[in-house]
């Protein structure tokens, strides 16, 4: 999406160099009421354990060989937790019951920061629309990606015990 307009004044934006670091550029109203400072966005992402498997899903966006971890953006008012929790009801129809942090992850690529959980989960798997296949993966047959959520799924795997191998994010 590209901002042109102040969102108080809609005044015409302007490109000027920020007071603090002159190495970078901000998107600001030339009459000071609003700078926009195009700080990451904060992305939930689960690591979802279901009956000892960990499932993996594909994004109906994505070529048919990409499948990841489970993600979305937190909602006002709630915890990391609470919407990591929401966001597997939603995509998956399942139940977090036992939630924890794997990790903080940058994917500059995307300007986010991924809060990464493993979360243990219970219930029948029906994907949203958003969704449109998925895979439960024994989690020593794990094959983490090297940008993103593949790396909470190797910190994870380490952290039980599993010596991770990279894979390819496929492509086309």
């Amino acid at each position: 999406m590209e901002l042109r307009f102040c969102p108080v004044c809609a005044g015409t934006l302007a490109t000027r160099v920020d007071e603090q670091d002159p190495q970078k550029l901000r998107l600001s109203c030339p009459d000071g009421h609003w700078t926009h400072w195009d700080n990451p966005l904060p992305v939930l992402a689960a690591l979802v354990e279901v009956d000892g498997k960990i499932l993996l899903a594909r994004n109906a966006a994505w070529p048919e060989k990409n499948f990841a971890l489970i993600t979305g953006f937190m909602e006002r008012g709630e915890t990391p937790e609470q919407g990591v929790a929401r966001e597997l009801k939603e995509e998956t129809n399942l139940d977090a019951d036992i939630i924890s942090l794997i990790g903080v992850y940058e994917f500059i690529k995307k300007n986010e920061v991924i809060i990464a959980y493993h979360v243990r989960a219970s219930g029948d798997i029906n994907l949203s629309p958003e969704l449109v296949e998925y895979r439960l993966i024994e989690p020593q047959k794990l094959r983490p990606w090297n940008a993103g959520t593949g790396h909470a799924v190797a910190d994870w795997m380490r952290s039980n015990g599993y010596d991770p191998v990279y894979a390819e994010w496929p492509s086309g």
